[in-house]
């Protein structure tokens, strides 16, 4: 790998006014790279990377704006590689195969190539494939960048030959950094208080590209009264959440919202549920999760919370919205608050299991109907025993397989209402064992 050009360090900023402000502020030393110091940092894997005079293909993983094309591009800089961006939303095969063959001629004349592919995912599992060759064999650096899980939407053998990297989202520090970077470009201080420099950030939610189009439509305003929040709202429109209920952050936010459920986290429950419902998702979709939960996560610790969110799931639709979402979240505070137990859900999951490495065992005879003069000749429900004419109205007979031992799949927790139904389990496992003793002594 070829070392660093030498020369003097390019300025952080370019008088050329008529380029947008995110482009003008574009990083152009690693230094100057905010926000992801886990990688780029004195002790950044990445950098250590460069510094052993090495850069392997990789794929980084972040969020919009949080700096993958420029991080792609000043990898090829400090490497000494042709940089060759492709945006995988509009190109093609063709255009794969005319990077190749500019990378192969430069790879003859003793050059390398980084090709950068924005938005990788989009490249179909067959046009993936198509990197495997001059990959492996060193005619190009690949870097892809996406928004998307790579575990996903990436080819395994794709995958395997590259190291993927996670950027973070963009915090307010980072961000901080990023408009004092604007201001010092253009020689002036937003017109923002304290109060509204704040909700800036926020509104950019981890997007540093959008963070600073907001700044240059601010700066435009030619105003040096400062704004509060409310003049900044009137200002600029306000963005929404990141959350495509297509995708990975779809999954990561009811992920959350489970999650908090299931710790009974009230207040975090509440959190994620207005997060989901301002992104844009479906309230029938959390209504769906939400009854989903409540037999999962809650069970008979508390058998009224399936009944709550089913009466919450319908009332939403009989109200619509906005007014039915209030019943989802009473569901949701409901759910976060009421007892929590997975024994019937882990005794379902036990019951399939046990069933599935049995076999085909037949139910015991005495069990079953006998309708026909055949089936009783073959002894069906020969000695059964009805259990409303036994004592305590229990009769302790076996109704496993006769080849199979009993199983215990049921096993209630000591909390909420199930503790009720331990003491019922435990009365008759109680009455069972006096029955077969009985038996036994007979």
């Amino acid at each position: 790998m070829a070392p660093p050009a030498s020369g003097p360090v390019p300025g952080l900023f370019e008088a050329d006014a008529p380029r947008p402000l995110a482009d003008r502020l574009r990083p152009r030393t690693l230094d100057e790279v905010v926000g992801q110091d886990h990688l780029i940092g004195p002790d950044g894997s990445l950098r250590r990377m460069l510094d052993n005079g090495r850069l392997t293909s990789l794929i980084l993983w972040g969020g919009p704006g949080c700096g993958k094309t420029t991080l792609a591009r000043l990898l090829a800089e400090r490497s000494g590689l042709k940089f060759e961006p492709l945006s995988a939303v509009f190109s093609g095969v063709a255009d794969l195969r005319k990077v190749f063959d500019r990378a192969t001629s430069r790879r003859q004349a003793g050059e390398g190539t980084l090709l950068f592919v924005d938005e990788i995912h989009r490249f179909n599992r067959a046009q993936q494939d198509g990197f495997l060759p001059v990959v492996e064999d060193g005619t190009i650096v690949l870097i892809g960048a996406t928004t998307e899980n790579p575990s996903f939407e990436l080819n395994a053998a794709l995958l395997s030959r590259c190291q993927v990297y996670v950027l973070n989202r963009l915090d307010e520090t980072a961000l901080g950094r990023m408009l004092a970077r604007a201001e010092e470009a253009e020689g002036r201080a937003l017109p923002l208080d304290d109060d509204a420099r704040t909700a800036v950030i926020a509104m950019a939610d981890g997007d540093g590209r959008y963070l600073l189009n907001m700044a240059e439509a601010l700066f435009a305003l030619g105003t040096t009264e400062k704004m509060n929040p409310a003049g900044l709202a009137a200002a600029v429109q306000r963005r929404l959440p990141v959350y495509d209920k297509h995708q990975d952050s779809h999954f990561n936010l009811i992920s959350a919202l489970h999650k908090s459920l299931r710790g009974s986290d009230c207040d975090a429950a509440l959190y994620w549920f207005g997060r989901i419902l301002e992104g844009g998702e479906d309230p029938l979709y959390v209504a769906r999760r939400l009854v989903r939960f409540a037999y999962e996560d809650i069970g008979l610790a508390d058998p009224q919370a399936a009944h709550q969110a089913l009466m919450a799931w319908d009332t939403y639709e009989r109200l619509g919205s906005p007014e039915g979402e209030l019943a989802l979240a009473q569901a949701v505070i409901y759910l976060a608050t009421a007892p929590k137990s997975n024994a019937a859900y882990g005794a379902y999951k036990s019951a399939r299991r046990t069933a599935k490495e049995t076999g085909s065992l037949m139910p015991p005879k005495h069990i079953l109907n006998a309708p026909t003069r055949l089936m009783k000749d073959q002894g069906y429900g020969k000695d059964y025993a009805y259990d409303h004419d036994a004592p305590d109205g229990f009769s302790g007979q076996n109704y496993f397989p006769e080849n199979m031992s009993r199983a215990k799949l049921y096993q209630p927790v000591e909390r909420g209402f199930e503790r009720e139904i331990r003491k019922r389990l435990e009365y008759w496992d109680g009455l069972r064992k006096k029955r077969r003793q009985a038996e036994i002594e007979e």
